[in-house]
């Protein structure tokens, strides 16, 4: 039997309308007990939002998010908008016991973060922080294969994350060259240290080199990092490399990591997301090296959209996947993957980067720091 949810959300640009697509289509794709009423949007403008609700599907709108939060219609709430709100739309739904969806990076900072994850304990509501691209099929399924200890004992991590939007030097300076909130390590090195942390699990310590490539655009100094790498020793004992840059020509979607373990390897790369490499370290010689395998119906979640193996799966389908979890998180009443926790975790590895790059020295982090 399903029911109608209530569903606010507040942001209309890159991820709102991803996420406003996402929750019209989660109940046809997976069948979900719960199935979301696009009930308010929330934007900085009564006008701009008002729009937004007419070209994405929400019954009203509002320039206020503190009126959707409390609108008693709304029963859970996906924010999509700066980090720098994410705390305090956080706060507001948890005391009135309503479940939040939050984009990442979780916070502005540290500290933010750290609020937002104690205000979810002390509530005991469902949360959950949006890494959208640990929930392909093809990375679902690389996470299984190690759980699994098809590659044995993990040896080394290579995480990277690159694109190329600024690695043209002579592009004008824009809210992405302001604030280290919006640079590099604001921008795309979540997803990669998110990524060695699903994969790898907690990072014991790193020492770390940040970048800022090209100082000033147009006559304005950018104020915030183009690239940034660190060097890291993961809890179990295996060695990692993270790299994030922004500034990376040729690379659209530079999501990939590979993989060694003692018995094998696995090779990925988010620009071919519906493939992964797998070498099994016992193979005969005639069968030696990586093997690609197409994902299709015995990967987890591909079924949901095609039946057919090989036909693939996109960018948002991983927005759909993520709005099916936090539904069955609501229904069950249940934490999932990935929660709050998750969110803070990254944010207290970007803080040892930005530590370790100041002092030139390796910083170590408790165990436990990441969540499983």
């Amino acid at each position: 039997m399903t029911r109608e949810i209530g569903i606010g959300l507040i942001g209309a640009g890159y991820m709102g309308k991803a996420h406003a697509v996402a929750l019209q289509a989660v109940g046809a794709v997976f069948n979900t007990a719960l199935r979301p009423r696009c009930e308010m949007i929330a934007t900085r403008s009564a006008d701009g939002a008002r729009a937004a609700a007419e070209r994405l599907g929400f019954k009203r709108s509002t320039g206020d998010w503190r009126e959707l939060v409390a609108d008693p219609a709304i029963e859970a709430i996906v924010i999509a908008s700066q980090q720098d709100t994410h705390r305090a739309i956080s706060e507001a739904a948890f005391a009135l016991g309503k479940p939040v969806f939050c984009e990442k990076p979780l916070a502005e900072n540290t500290a933010s973060a750290e609020a937002m994850v104690d205000a979810a304990r002390a509530s005991g509501v469902v949360n959950m922080i949006g890494f959208n691209y640990v929930r392909t099929p093809a990375t679902q399924f690389a996470r299984q294969l190690i759980a699994d200890g098809a590659i044995g004992t993990l040896r080394y991590l290579h995480i990277e994350h690159t694109e190329d939007f600024l690695a043209d030097a002579s592009l004008p300076a824009n809210w992405r060259t302001e604030g280290l909130a919006n640079g590099n390590l604001g921008d795309l090195a979540p997803h990669a240290i998110n990524c060695a942390i699903a994969l790898g699990g907690d990072i014991a310590a790193l020492v770390s080199d940040v970048q800022t490539v090209v100082p000033e655009r147009g006559g304005v100094a950018v104020t915030n990092d183009d690239q940034a790498q660190c060097l890291c020793r993961f809890a179990n004992g295996a060695m990692g490399h993270i790299l994030s840059s922004r500034v990376a020509h040729g690379r659209k979607m530079g999501y990939a990591y590979e993989i060694h373990g003692s018995t094998g390897s696995i090779r990925f790369d988010q620009e071919d997301q519906n493939a992964v490499w797998l070498c099994r370290g016992d193979a005969p010689a005639s069968e030696a090296g990586f093997t690609k395998i197409l994902t299709g119906p015995a990967h987890p979640n591909y079924e949901a959209f095609c039946l057919g193996p090989g036909h693939g799966t996109g960018y948002q389908d991983q927005i759909i996947i993520e709005q099916r979890d936090f539904l069955s998180a609501i229904d069950s009443g249940q934490p999932h993957w990935l929660d709050f926790a998750h969110g803070l975790a990254v944010h207290r590895v970007l803080d040892a980067m930005v530590a370790s790059h100041a002092s030139g020295a390796w910083v170590e982090l408790s165990h436990g720091e990441s969540p499983a």
